[in-house]
């Protein structure tokens, strides 16, 4: 997995949104750049559609209440009607990069995460979208604490 690197992250919060609160209504919208691989978090009470580019190739996330905890749920756009022949080439690099994102979303928010530590906790389920059934899924990926900056892999 390719790591983060925070000077590589701007982080913009948008208005009513702070580095500590809310946690709902709390949207994320972390886009990059492929010409300086620059990555951008957008936090907000909506999402960010003015920093989405054509290629649709962003990360939208959001935090739900669930029960006594939070459920963190993030979305994908891997193809619509028009592009199908290229769902299988973007949902393989959409698996590849997720690790990183949530490293970068995790980091970039990290006083929120540092306020109430029971979001490190909290299942993240991510929904690749598609007009392909084979592409269009739903999958829990661990939890933030599974993706927090600096953490160093261990072998078993």
């Amino acid at each position: 997995m390719r790591r983060l690197d925070p000077n590589r992250l701007s982080v913009e919060y948008r208005t009513g949104v702070t580095d500590t609160e809310p946690i709902i209504p709390r949207r994320y919208t972390l886009t990059h750049s492929d010409i300086d691989a620059e990555l951008s978090l957008t936090i907000g009470f909506s999402y960010a559609f003015d920093k989405i580019n054509e290629l649709r190739d962003e990360v939208l996330g959001e935090w739900y209440e669930k029960g006594e905890g939070y459920i963190y749920q993030a979305y994908v756009y891997v193809n619509g009607e028009l592009d199908m022949d290229k769902s299988e080439i973007r949902n393989r690099i959409f698996r590849e990069e997720l690790p990183l994102a949530l490293e970068a979303i995790r980091y970039g928010d990290r006083l929120l995460f540092q306020n109430f530590p029971e979001l490190d906790k909290a299942p993240i389920i991510i929904y690749f979208l598609s007009s392909d059934p084979k592409q269009n899924q739903v999958e829990y990926w661990g939890t933030f604490s599974d993706y927090i900056y600096g953490l160093e892999d261990v072998d078993s």
